[in-house]
C-alpha cells in the first residue's frame, strides 16, 4: 500500500473521530445553529484552521527535534495509545446527542476560537498523535505530510460542517440509532490505531 494512502486513510479516521466527538466546539456548533442558522455553526466549524495553526508548528518542530532520541518517540507513542483508548472510549459510550432548547448560550466565531485554543483535546492530539505522525510521513516525503495535514482537517471541519446541517434539517438524525453506531464503529477503529501506537512504542525501544 502506498505510504501516502496510508497516511491519507489515518488523517481521515482521525479527523473524523475528532469532529464527531461531543466536546466544547461541537456543542458551539450544534448551539450556533440551534439558536441562529446552519450558516451560524459552519463558521464555528471553521475555528480549528486558525486556532490549531500555532499548535500544530510549535508540535512539529520539538517533535522533529526529538526524532532522533528513541526513548523520547517510545513515551510519546504511548501516551499518543493511551490518548487514543480514551477517546475510543467516549465513543463506545456515546448513547447520541440531548437536543433541546437549553443548549448553551450562542458564541461568535471568535469566542469560538477561544473555546478551542483553551480545549486541550487539540494540544493533546498534536503532541501525542498528530505531530509523530507528521514526523513519521516526513520520512517518506513532504507529500505524505501534506496528505495526513491536509485529509485530517478536510474530515474534522468537514464532519463538523455535517453536524451543522443535520442539526438545521433534521436535527432528529443526531439522536438515531445509525448516527449513535456510526460513533461507536469510530470508537473501535481508534483502538486499533492505539495498539498500532503502542506497537510503534515497544519498536522504538527495542522490544519487538
Amino acid at each position: 500500500m502506498p505510504p501516502e494512502f496510508t497516511f491519507f486513510i489515518s488523517g481521515f479516521v482521525f479527523g473524523l473521530s475528532s469532529g464527531l466527538i461531543p466536546g466544547p466546539l461541537l456543542t458551539l456548533v450544534i448551539s450556533e445553529t440551534l439558536k441562529y442558522s446552519i450558516k451560524e455553526g459552519i463558521k464555528i466549524s471553521l475555528a480549528p484552521i486558525l486556532s490549531d495553526l500555532p499548535i500544530v508548528l510549535v508540535t512539529i518542530l520539538v517533535l522533529a527535534q526529538l526524532s532522533s532520541i528513541q526513548p523520547a518517540l517510545a513515551i510519546i507513542s504511548v501516551l499518543g495509545g493511551i490518548f487514543l483508548v480514551y477517546l475510543a472510549i467516549e465513543s463506545l459510550c456515546f448513547r447520541g446527542y440531548d437536543i433541546n432548547d437549553n443548549m448553551p448560550r450562542p458564541q461568535s466565531f471568535k469566542k469560538g476560537l477561544i473555546v478551542n485554543l483553551l480545549n486541550p483535546n487539540p494540544y493533546m492530539f498534536w503532541f501525542s498523535i498528530g505531530a509523530p505522525t507528521v514526523v513519521r510521513a516526513m520520512d517518506s516525503g513532504a507529500v505524505s505530510a501534506s496528505i495526513f495535514i491536509l485529509s485530517f482537517y478536510l474530515t474534522l471541519v468537514g464532519s463538523k460542517v455535517g453536524v451543522a446541517f443535520i442539526t438545521g434539517k433534521s436535527r432528529h438524525l443526531l439522536e438515531s440509532r445509525n448516527f449513535i453506531y456510526t460513533i461507536r464503529i469510530l470508537g473501535a477503529v481508534l483502538l486499533v490505531f492505539a495498539a498500532l501506537f503502542i506497537k510503534n512504542a515497544l519498536t522504538y525501544v527495542g522490544l519487538i
